[in-house]
């Protein structure tokens, strides 16, 4: 089941020792969420967090 586009997201990373910690926000509702991951693999961590997003916006 592919998912539809949400529209701009903007990711904000911030790295602590050994973990990345990204946040995914959506332009038009301002709506947030993070995940958090090994700093070694950023763009794994980067997909977490946008599938969050889209589960966290189908969700309503």
């Amino acid at each position: 089941m592919s998912q539809p586009d949400i529209g701009g997201i903007i990711l904000e990373k911030v790295r602590n020792g050994l973990y990345l910690k990204v946040s995914a926000i959506h332009v038009a509702t301002g709506r947030e969420v993070c995940a958090v991951g090994p700093a070694a693999e950023p763009k794994a961590v980067e997909r977490l967090a946008i599938a969050k997003l889209k589960r966290a916006m189908a969700a309503g």
